[in-house]
């Protein structure tokens, strides 16, 4: 049977394999276009098992929003090439729209890539580069949740704050996330130990004073190491001589998460 330029366009609309795929998947099934794309598929399967190994180390982090849902995934690439392509990027953000989808409060990695599993294997077949889904997190919340994107979805931050706060608050906090990575949110959500460590290396560096002075510089120094690592109490990105908890007493942070491409898990 003979295979025309229709049949070849119409099989790579529908599956978005390259056109030399595509004539040769409708050569092989004889002009078939179910099965060419079944062909496809197997095809497809076979690359993405040998792109496998291949590392990944760029990619682009992505939010979703919707009232009180929102969703954040990291999507790898083996090149930044890939990573600025709108194909790409076309896929990450439908990720994350299917993210809202899927119920449940938090971490919901195996879940999206078992529902993404053949769309992620069709990506590496027409794209050639190795990719994954690296992370994926969904939250439900009973107040307010905002994102930041920064280096076009290199760094992406994103909060969830109950109580009163301005979205222009709400906005730049997300910026100061991503600037000041804070460790955690208010002194009170250190480990003890965390704490009990420090206190050691302040007190370790009194040695020799009297006992009294040598509380005194401790907590001092444990207050000033809170306004370093703390959330609530670092000094503001617009404003170094305020922090979040003065400029939204009535808020609370409730987490936040802080992304960067192919950071530490």
């Amino acid at each position: 049977m003979a295979i025309t330029a229709d049949m070849v366009k119409d099989l790579r609309d529908k599956t978005g394999a390259g056109m030399m795929d595509c004539k040769k998947a409708l050569v092989a099934a004889e002009g078939d276009l179910e099965k060419a794309i079944e062909n496809l598929r197997k095809s497809g399967i076979a690359k993405a098992e040998k792109k496998a190994s291949r590392a990944t180390k760029e990619g682009r982090i992505t939010t979703a929003i919707e009232g009180g849902k929102a969703a954040i995934v990291e999507v790898l690439c083996e090149t930044d090439f890939v990573a600025t392509n709108e194909k790409f990027n076309n896929f990450i953000n439908g990720v994350a729209a299917n993210a809202l989808k899927i119920d449940g409060d938090g971490d919901i990695a195996v879940k999206v890539n078992e529902n993404e599993k053949d769309l992620l294997v069709s990506m590496i077949a027409t794209i050639g580069e190795n990719m994954q889904i690296r992370r994926a997190e969904k939250w439900q919340s009973n107040g307010k949740i905002a994102s930041y994107l920064h280096q076009g979805g290199r760094i992406v931050v994103m909060v969830d704050v109950e109580g009163e706060v301005g979205d222009d608050i709400l906005s730049e906090l997300c910026m100061h996330i991503a600037a000041f990575s804070p460790a955690y949110i208010t002194p009170e959500g250190i480990p003890a130990e965390d704490i009990a460590k420090e206190k050691e290396i302040a007190a370790a560096q009194m040695a020799g004073k009297p006992a009294e002075m040598i509380d005194k510089i401790v907590g001092g120094k444990i207050n000033k190491w809170y306004s370093e690592v703390c959330l609530v109490k670092q000094p503001w990105i617009k404003d170094d001589k305020t922090c979040f908890e003065k400029l939204a007493p009535k808020a609370t942070i409730k987490r936040f998460v802080r992304w960067s491409i192919a950071d530490e898990v």
